[in-house]
């Protein structure tokens, strides 16, 4: 936003360099991005002079050239070549001497001496356009002949000079945005060490002059449009703006357009307080409706654009159709025009929820809704509105015609805060005083209601949408008290602080270290999710959806419940760049909804786990000669995830495994502790929700709950013992078993059997063909027994593969081979 320098001066009494200002504006938050000479008309005329022609003749090699001798007041002629048909001697005329810079728009160019046809010319006699005085160019301009030669242009012409101040607004502090919210701040900081104030402009003359064009205004909807306000202005003349309005706004970078729209844009910038003037003849049932309009109305905006309306967009609408978006654009019909005789004038408070979305919707961002979505001052809406008619009646005449329509139902009231000294010491690290902490609140319109030794209860206007917290006054003081004043401290405090075992960032980092060695890449994507992806799920319910209610899109609508969807977004993304063969894992919080927002305590309906994701699919190593292609699987995805969990001291000795099944994941397994807390999940995608992302490879995913690992690790502890000083002894079995049969049973059964010389249970072949009756299959499975006193013995040794046996005959109805 651009502030004028001299404008600024109308509100508040200073004589500051403007890069002094920069200093104390960046102090009290509104930061400076630049400062910039600007003047009414581009160049400042330099170089420009009033001339007397003295003589004029045709040229000598052209129809349509002069040859002109110019006194510009230096005592020398000038001979100029002019190709203008009005130029004539006695002429009083605008000269561009030599050295000159003129411009054309983004354009410029350098009057040089030169030659014209074979004569010298010495400078240049200006058209109105040429100079940026007009768009004329029918010839050169003719000044009267009280114009004194050799006067510079920019005198003549009176050209005002003075500085845009660029601020860079944070989206907080809309009280800034205008120049009398600049000016508050400014008298609030400098008032610390001199008496000072900004004022306001006087709204005491206005009154109504008749009732002759009454305009009744229904607000419809109360929630979209807390404040509407309206006035009408008969008998005005659409004309150019004075002078003095013209360059105000071309100071800060806006384009006059006419009297009427620039006095709106003026009190905006003024103010703070959007307006929009409407066309009163051209309100149909002469009434103003303040509502929203069914989905797929359309209608044409001031860009000549049709839109097709959303049901929640507010609109400002005669009996018959809509005319302005509120708040956002006007329509092309009901804006004021050069044939406008009376006006309606708008002042209103926009909900900053319903402006936003419908400005994103439309991908507009006007000035008007920069402010209505961050939030204007309610209570401002009048002093605008009679700010906007007065000048309205002094630049465009016209007279008062009907009393201001104030639709307020439900004022907005002051923010109530209550602040004690100890806390403003804690926060700031200084105590300021009693007395400097009133003065800067008085100066910032922050009323004292009430106040103790301790403590003041405060009342903050509305205007200050971001002060609504003890912290956030706080804040203010500091601003205004000067960062720069706090003394930096001579020592450093410092406390030791009990770290909790185990450490879950360790435990995050250790894990990540060793995925990426196994050729993982860590991904990172958005807890913001398209709750649609929640919709008509088995295992996953809509209900518990984290839902926005103000959400940037229909794609960033809710939160994860799950890291898969995420995760496949990527899948997808990388397949379709010929990236296909991925090991992905991610580490992020889930969110859900347990219970309904209008219980008693609504926060704990809300609970986050946080989750870590594995994806492995496409082939299972890079393409080489020294090794055979073969594509990922369930079984390589089980591998990193047992040795994951071992590394933490969660065997698979420690857990209960069990096979499920869900629309997402139709084939998985999960191991889950023996007190029934669930570690992981872990199988193949299902094939329909690949196809949802287009993918055709087989996406194979793990879902680890951290939260629950880290109390398992915990609960593990870690032994440490001597090299066995005797052999291990290994003992393979072939089994025939039903296809049902998991080897997890067969290793749990061997350890319940002989738990103090069985060291290690494995699986080493599988078969299911020839030989192997239907719905059987053979595993040949080994184990290694060792005795940590003694060499184990023959006897001993067949001894318990003898009980094994048995078991498993008895238990899984296994058969030898």
């Amino acid at each position: 936003m651009n502030i004028s320098y001299k404008w600024l001066k109308d509100y508040i009494d200073i004589d500051l360099r403007p890069e002094q200002l920069e200093a104390i504006l960046t102090q009290t938050g509104l930061e400076v991005g630049s400062i910039e000479e600007v003047e009414s008309i581009k160049g400042g005329l330099r170089g420009l002079v009033i001339g007397h022609v003295v003589t004029c003749e045709k040229h000598p090699d052209s129809d349509h050239l002069s040859k002109t001798t110019v006194d510009v007041g230096t005592g020398e002629m000038l001979p100029i070549v002019c190709g203008a048909p009005n130029v004539a001697a006695g002429q009083k005329v605008v000269v561009a001497t030599v050295g000159t810079t003129l411009y054309d728009g983004d354009k410029e160019f350098k009057i040089k001496k030169s030659k014209i046809r074979g004569e010298v010319s010495e400078g240049m006699i200006c058209a109105e356009d040429e100079i940026g005085l007009g768009a004329s160019h029918d010839g050169i301009m003719v000044l009267p002949e009280s114009a004194v030669v050799g006067t510079p242009a920019s005198e003549y012409f009176n050209v005002e000079s003075d500085f845009s101040i660029e601020v860079d607004l944070t989206p907080n502090r809309v009280d800034g945005a205008s120049h009398i919210g600049v000016a508050r701040d400014l008298a609030a900081f400098l008032s610390k060490t001199e008496k000072i104030s900004y004022k306001k402009p006087s709204v005491d003359e206005f009154k109504v002059d008749d009732n002759s064009l009454e305009i009744p205004i229904e607000v419809v909807n109360r929630e979209a449009c807390p404040r509407y306000c309206g006035v009408t202005i008969s008998g005005v003349e659409i004309k150019e703006s004075p002078e003095w309005l013209q360059n105000r706004l071309k100071a800060i970078g806006l384009s006059p357009i006419n009297n009427v729209v620039d006095v709106t844009n003026y009190v905006l910038f003024e103010c703070g307080q959007p307006l929009h003037a409407f066309d009163a003849d051209e309100i149909m049932g002469g009434k103003v409706l303040v509502q929203t309009l069914p989905a797929g109305k359309t209608f044409t905006t001031l860009d000549e654009v049709e839109r097709e309306l959303h049901q929640d967009d507010l609109m400002i609408c005669n009996t018959e159709e809509p005319m302005c978006i509120a708040g956002v654009f006007g329509g092309i019909n009901s804006g004021v025009k050069d044939a406008t005789k009376n006006i309606f004038l708008e002042s209103a408070y926009f909900d900053p929820v319903f402006v936003r979305k419908t400005a994103r919707r439309f991908a507009l961002s006007t000035d008007a809704s920069f402010r209505f979505e961050r939030g204007v001052d309610p209570n401002n809406t009048i002093y605008a509105l009679k700010r906007a008619a007065l000048l309205i009646k002094e630049v465009a005449g016209g007279k008062i015609s009907s009393n201001i329509t104030d639709v307020y139902s439900t004022p907005v009231e002051d923010f109530k805060v209550d602040i004690s000294f100890a806390n403003i010491k804690r926060l700031i690290g200084k105590d300021l005083g009693a007395e400097t902490i009133k003065n800067i609140l008085t100066s910032l319109e922050i009323k004292i209601d009430s106040e103790t030794e301790t403590d003041l209860s405060l009342s903050v206007p509305p205007y200050r949408v971001d002060v609504k917290r003890e912290a956030d006054v706080v804040e203010e003081i500091l601003r205004i008290y000067g960062y720069n004043n706090i003394e930096i401290p001579t020592k450093v405090n410092a406390s030791l602080q009990y770290a909790a075992k185990p450490d879950p960032v360790k435990i995050r980092n250790i894990a990540a270290d060793m995925l990426s060695a196994w050729g993982f890449n860590e991904i990172w994507s958005n807890s913001l999710t398209k709750a649609s992806y929640y919709e008509n799920r088995e295992s996953l319910s809509d209900e518990n959806t984290v839902k926005l209610f103000n959400p940037l899109s229909a794609d960033l609508n809710g939160m994860r419940q799950t890291l898969l969807f995420g995760g496949l977004e990527t899948i997808a993304y990388n397949a379709n760049r010929k990236n296909g063969n991925l090991r992905l894992f991610e580490f992020g919080n889930c969110y859900f909804k347990t219970g309904s927002e209008l219980s008693e305590a609504p926060l704990k309906n809300y609970s986050e786990e946080e989750h870590l994701a594995l994806f492995i699919s496409g082939e299972k190593e890079r393409e080489s000669w020294a090794v055979a292609q073969s594509s990922s699987s369930f079984f390589q995805l089980k591998a990193y995830v047992e040795n994951l969990l071992a590394k933490f001291g969660v065997g698979t000795n420690r857990m209960k495994a069990e096979e499920f099944s869900t629309d997402l994941v139709p084939e998985g397994l999960s191991y889950a502790a023996y007190n029934g807390r669930k570690i992981v999940e872990f199988g193949v995608v299902a094939r329909k929700l690949q196809k949802e992302f287009d993918i055709e490879s087989p996406v194979y995913y793990a879902d680890i709950n951290v939260g629950n690992l880290i109390l398992e690790h915990k609960n593990s502890k870690t032994t440490f013992a001597e090299l066995p000083k005797y052999p291990e002894v290994r003992r393979d079995l072939a089994l025939l078993l039903d296809k049902g049969v998991r080897f997890q049973q067969i290793s749990d059964l061997a350890f319940k059997q002989e738990r103090r010389l069985l060291r290690q249970v494995d699986l080493f072949d599988v078969y299911e063909g020839k030989g192997v009756p239907d719905g059987k299959k053979s595993y040949a499975v080994s184990f290694i027994l060792r005795d940590d006193e003694k060499t184990l013995n023959d006897k001993q040794i067949e001894k318990i593969m003898a009980r094994l046996i048995q078991t498993y005959e008895k238990e899984l109805g296994a058969q030898l081979r």
